[in-house]
């Protein structure tokens, strides 16, 4: 069944893309003045999630790179590198040696000046999920590194501008804005027909049982290329040499699991206390939950942080808010059975 098992990860890049030329090329127009010898304005990607937001921006860079030799990037996902620390840790260790860099004892700033005083070819660095930093003012301080250029990628304009000062609000609002779409069922059934033939022995699975994925998954693509890599782990399990509408059936449940635990074993501390609380309580209403939050935490976020947390997990299909503002309430979402 299997052919090439790479193409059915959510998270691998193809060699060529579909249905997103137009992104593609905003985004290389972007940063085609690296290739000048000069630095771009940040590019902050928006969009629902699996809409092709990091897909595109790792392509582009790496269609990049094959255009320039002298070039480094760094992609980080701030909801897993999430501090300060963390995240200037990251970009460093992708320029230059960190072996003298000890996570306990070296203050912070120590690597910021080492990335400024940098002095290698220019560097990329997309900042992924970026409203998860816990300090957006290092927008500002990387946005002022002279060898380093940014792509921003968030679901909207808004959450990474949630929490930041007038100073740094202005300066990203005036960066490059690229929108994403939710994709189609016909783009989607296109994404997955390309992954199939690269992953798949020939006539694995037909058109329909493509639209069938297509048509679940909502326009997002991690929900589509993952329903497929299970459905295709199902029909491998049961020597099977189609991939059927039965097998698709079993699978979706499976892969919207799949991704949900990824999302909660991504959330911050201070995201899976909310989450934990509504997941006890069943539904909750708003006040009763920042008290509970409250009750649990040191050092509590404040009411908005947590309304930001809530958007968030409610984007990423973890919980749901029903009701009107004055009788909301809020419940987890579990997998369909």
């Amino acid at each position: 069944m299997l052919h090439d098992a790479r193409y059915l990860q959510a998270e691998f890049v193809p060699r060529e893309v579909v249905h997103r030329d137009a992104e593609v090329n905003h985004l290389s127009s972007v940063l085609e003045p690296i290739t000048w010898g000069e630095s771009p304005e940040p590019a902050l990607l928006t969009g629902p999630t699996g809409s092709g937001k990091t897909c595109i921006a790792k392509f582009t860079v790496d269609e990049l790179h094959q255009e320039s030799l002298d070039l480094d990037s760094q992609y980080v996902n701030c909801w897993e590198d999430h501090s300060r620390f963390q995240v200037l840790y990251r970009i460093l260790d992708g320029v230059q040696s960190t072996v003298d860099i000890h996570r306990q004892s070296t203050p912070r700033d120590v690597l910021l000046e080492r990335l400024r005083e940098h002095d290698g070819p220019p560097c990329v660095v997309t900042l992924d999920e970026v409203d998860q930093l816990e300090d957006k003012d290092l927008l500002y301080d990387l946005h002022r590194l002279p060898k380093f250029s940014l792509i921003l990628i968030a679901n909207s304009q808004e959450e990474p501008m949630a929490t930041l000062d007038a100073r740094l609000s202005s300066r990203l609002r005036g960066c490059e804005h690229i929108r994403f779409h939710r994709y189609t069922t016909d783009e989607l059934v296109d994404i997955l027909r390309e992954r199939a033939d690269r992953a798949l022995v020939p006539n694995a699975i037909q058109r329909s049982e493509l639209e069938l994925i297509a048509n679940a998954s909502g326009g997002d693509a991690r929900v589509a290329i993952t329903t497929l890599r299970t459905a295709a782990r199902k029909a491998e399990q049961n020597n099977a040499s189609q991939i059927t509408e039965d097998l698709i059936e079993c699978a979706l449940p499976e892969a919207r699991e799949e991704i949900r635990q990824k999302s909660i074993d991504a959330l911050t501390d201070h995201q899976r206390a909310v989450y934990d609380v509504i997941e006890e309580f069943e539904e909750i209403a708003p006040g009763d939950l920042y008290q509970e939050y409250r009750n649990r935490v040191e050092n509590p976020k404040s009411d908005r942080t947590v309304r930001n947390y809530l958007k968030k997990m409610i984007r990423y299909n973890l919980v749901t808010a029903e009701g009107s503002t004055q009788d909301r309430v809020y419940r987890c979402v579990h997998s369909r059975t």
